[in-house]
């Protein structure tokens, strides 16, 4: 078998639940094929030093034959130098009770310190997934400190939305996930994203013929919405092992391309596109080939779709105004 040249993917909170959930995925070629080695640049605050030493310790004990090698770190520029892929995991994490205006400000610190060192150290073409929440606000300020690197290579992670959807569809209808085409995310990873099944299929056929109105708006949409505080609430701690696979499937998405018959959601710069107004990161239905985004074009949007896409906008506005003081060059 010939493998490839390396390829380099930093992971901040690399010692968090999330990070350790995605290490050993990554170092076992689930991130980028069996045929594609990786050099992990693991980045971690100093206060989690120690567990960080530790994951490396275990990841040399697993003998990944596809792991070439670990760069461990709590400095950004080492740990961002000449990336080609950087998961932005690490943030301060929401705790049940808690607010997204809560983690806004702090956390957009946070991404704007990362947003400059991935300007400073990694590759001009590198690839920015954010999944720290506010993920989609959190995306923007890294972008705004970095006006050197492509916009388009930036996006925030609203697979996790995405796939909680396409599941409960699929087990409301009585069909595997595998068969369920077309459901979208619009705008923010939060609760007022839209899960929109108007464009969905299941088996081939719309999906709203197969289930009740009162269950898509009383049942289906809340429950995607608030599945994250509800998994808060059950084990007192965001998702992890879900989010890690998610993150998974959205960077394989972006790298290796879509179905032929399907799409993905993906928060992303909006540029004005089913009247959303630049200036923000905003999930929309993609294509994706060869590295490359493409959003679907022409999707028909009915009056009750667009209620809920201007809303989850407005949320987003709001939270780009609280912070506006911390955008940078690119943006501010």
């Amino acid at each position: 078998m010939t493998l490839r040249t390396p390829v380099r993917v930093a992971l901040t909170g690399a010692a968090g639940n999330i990070g350790y959930a995605l290490a050993f995925r990554i170092a076992a070629g689930d991130l980028l094929g069996s045929r594609q080695p990786v050099i992990l640049h693991l980045i971690e605050v100093e206060a989690a030093r120690r567990p960080l030493d530790a994951l490396v310790m275990e990841l040399d004990d697993c003998a990944a034959p596809l792991l070439h090698d670990i760069v461990a770190t709590t400095d950004l520029d080492e740990g961002f130098g000449d990336v080609d892929w950087a998961l932005l995991v690490g943030a301060r994490p929401r705790r049940q009770g808690m607010e997204r205006s809560d983690l806004l400000r702090v956390n957009a610190r946070i991404f704007a310190t990362q947003g400059q060192a991935l300007e400073r150290a990694a590759k001009r073409q590198v690839r920015v997934v954010v999944v720290g929440n506010p993920a989609n606000t959190n995306a923007l300020i890294a972008l705004s400190h970095a006006p050197h690197l492509n916009p388009h290579h930036f996006s925030a992670m609203t697979r996790l939305d995405h796939n909680r959807a396409v599941s409960l569809l699929a087990r409301h209808t009585g069909h595997h996930a595998h068969q369920v085409r077309g459901v979208t995310i619009w705008g923010n990873h939060s609760t007022t994203q839209y899960p929109d099944l108007h464009h969905a299929t299941v088996a081939g056929r719309p999906a709203l013929e197969l289930v009740e109105w009162a269950w898509y708006t009383q049942t289906f949409i809340p429950e995607v919405q608030q599945r994250g505080a509800k998994v808060i609430e059950m084990r007192g701690a965001s998702s992890a092992g879900s989010a890690a696979n998610a993150l998974i499937d959205h960077v394989q998405t972006w790298a290796y391309g879509t179905p032929h018959d399907d799409w993905t959601s993906m928060a992303v710069l909006a540029e004005g596109s089913y009247g959303i107004a630049g200036g923000v990161f905003y999930s929309f239905p993609v294509t994706c080939a060869l590295g490359e985004y493409e959003l679907v074009r022409g999707l028909e949007i009915s009056s009750f779709s667009r209620e809920r896409m201007e809303a989850t906008d407005r949320e987003l506005r709001r939270e780009r105004d609280q912070v506006r003081d911390l955008l940078g060059p690119a943006l501010g």
